[in-house]
């Protein structure tokens, strides 16, 4: 007996299918890192995520095309930087191909306990012993144990929000 054969699956087109993502709105953050030589590395990221409370698991996605994944793929700690609205200069920044980010963004930077670069008044930091490196597809993901954090004291400070493209600002108006 003869069985029916699979169906094809549809081609996916990339640019639609971006599109299609956008639609969900997501946090921006500056992820930073120092590489092997020292030198500061970072880039903007709407790919954070907690993983886990118990351990204290967070996780981001990084574009193996990026200018730095190497430095991100070696590095055993980053930090990771969650903007307030209002900071679409710093995630333009670092958002860009220049090849110093920071030179641009040095007023907007300081530095953690350990060395590593950090956005002055972000809504938290998140300090990370990177624990897993996973392949997927065009992209790694990073995983890493949260070793200290802080974050904005007031309850009304708003996140920096990305969504169909474009930079946005929640209405912070209750229902």
């Amino acid at each position: 007996m003869l069985m029916p054969a699979a169906p094809i699956p549809p081609v996916i087109d990339p640019r639609e299918l971006r599109r299609a993502l956008g639609r969900f709105a997501t946090g921006i953050c500056i992820v930073t890192t120092r590489d092997i030589d020292g030198i500061r590395q970072g880039l903007t990221i709407n790919s954070f995520a907690s993983v886990s409370l118990d351990p204290p698991l967070v996780l981001w996605c990084l574009d193996r095309d990026s200018q730095s994944a190497e430095a991100f793929a070696g590095a055993s700690h980053f930090n990771i930087g969650v903007l307030r609205a209002g900071q679409e200069m710093v995630s333009r920044c670092f958002s860009s191909r220049l090849p110093d980010k920071f030179l641009d963004a040095d007023g907007f930077m300081g530095e953690d306990a350990r060395g590593l670069p950090i956005v002055r008044d972000a809504l938290a930091h998140f300090a990370c012993r990177r624990t897993q490196l996973v392949d997927a597809g065009d992209h790694l993901i990073l995983i890493g144990a949260v070793e200290t954090f802080t974050y904005a004291a007031e309850p009304g400070d708003l996140p920096l929000i990305y969504h169909g493209g474009r930079y946005r600002r929640l209405d912070d108006r209750a229902d």
